[in-house]
């Protein structure tokens, strides 16, 4: 059993605090927006090939949808193939919510020598915890050392040396150089052969929505030949999807507006609230028809949410809706606080 649950099999529950209803001439559900919306709210689930770097695909699908504004979740060297979620436009805010969320991978192993099954079996359970890794010489950010959380090794098989196995770890964590730690435990010594990410947070390889570059072209193509928004719908998926890991708050229709101007939530606005929540935690902030507002962090726990009156329960960190979506229902009061009219 895995020491650590990953972010994805984590169960929450909708608590509702409040009662109220959403005037449906404001804002629409994510699945309703119109085309050109549709895509500046959009993220791509690509499968990415092996060869070209992230930043090479991330700039293709920007040429071929004619974007100004593209970003992706997570880096993969060029020859390692699998997930690599692309926002579009608007839902680049909100991809560094996707650049710390759970990775899943398979990954073969080659060893520098000949072991038996049992001992790699040990050796890669040895891994499944808190784990210290400096980021090696090939790779975008500093050499420091630090730490990241492994959730789960599943070994499959193994073949003379090369040894297949399955791995679910915090994102930013370096297989290669996991492959070169589970080499140095055994002592013959190894590296990483072939890498495959099945996993990046809530995006599968398994999904239906999951795409290819050609993909991406030609239904793209089929949207420019016929305007139909299906033909967009078979490769594009709401931000919000990229949210759904994340505990989340719902509020009223009145608040919408002055998170969009950067207020921090407070109690009154709030309808619904997520288990789980703590002091600290990210959260993410919603409409009644669902529409991702911002993401914040949290003040106060989940019950605390619940029994609160007045004051700040979130304080945001990035703002993702537009302004003027819902009625300006605040006004500024003295020394620049959001106050309802």
């Amino acid at each position: 059993m895995p020491k650590t649950t990953p972010p994805w099999e984590i169960k929450r529950e909708l608590l509702t605090k409040a009662e109220d209803n959403t005037d449906p001439k404001y804002g629409c559900k994510p699945s309703e927006r119109p085309a050109e919306q549709y895509i500046k709210y959009g993220t791509i689930n690509l499968d990415k090939p092996a060869g070209p770097t992230s930043h090479e695909v991330a700039a293709w699908i920007k040429k071929i949808m004619k974007l100004q504004v593209i970003g992706h979740g997570g880096t993969l060297d060029p020859k390692v193939t699998g997930v690599l979620p692309v926002t579009l436009e608007e839902a680049t805010k909100m991809v560094q919510a996707l650049l710390y969320s759970g990775k899943e991978y398979v990954c073969v192993l080659k060893l520098h020598g000949d072991v038996d099954e049992c001992k790699i079996k040990h050796a890669l359970s040895l891994f499944e915890d808190e784990i210290y890794q400096r980021p090696p010489l090939r790779s975008s950010v500093k050499r420091q050392l630090r730490t990241r959380r492994i959730y789960y090794i599943d070994y499959i098989e193994h073949a003379g040396r090369n040894v297949l196995f399955k791995v679910g770890c915090e994102g930013g964590t370096y297989i290669r150089k996991l492959c070169y730690d589970v080499g140095e435990i055994l002592g013959v010594g190894g590296h990483m052969q072939e890498l495959r990410r099945t996993r990046a947070g809530p995006f599968q390889e398994t999904s239906a929505k999951s795409v290819t570059l050609h993909d991406v072209a030609y239904w793209f193509g089929e949207y420019e030949r016929t305007k139909e928004s299906a033909n967009l719908c078979r490769f594009i998926e709401p931000l919000e999807t990229a949210l759904v890991q994340l505990p989340k708050i719902v509020v009223r229709d009145s608040a919408v507006d002055a998170l969009c101007h950067g207020a921090s939530l407070t109690a009154p606005g709030v309808l619904q609230v997520d288990t789980g929540i703590e002091k600290g935690s990210v959260i993410a902030i919603f409409t009644l028809k669902g529409e991702a507002v911002a993401l914040g962090r949290a003040q106060v726990s989940t019950q605390e949410i619940v029994d609160m009156r007045h004051g700040a329960v979130a304080v945001l960190a990035r703002v993702l809706m537009q302004r003027n979506v819902y009625p300006r229902v605040w006004k500024t009061g003295a020394g620049g606080d959001v106050q309802e009219k």
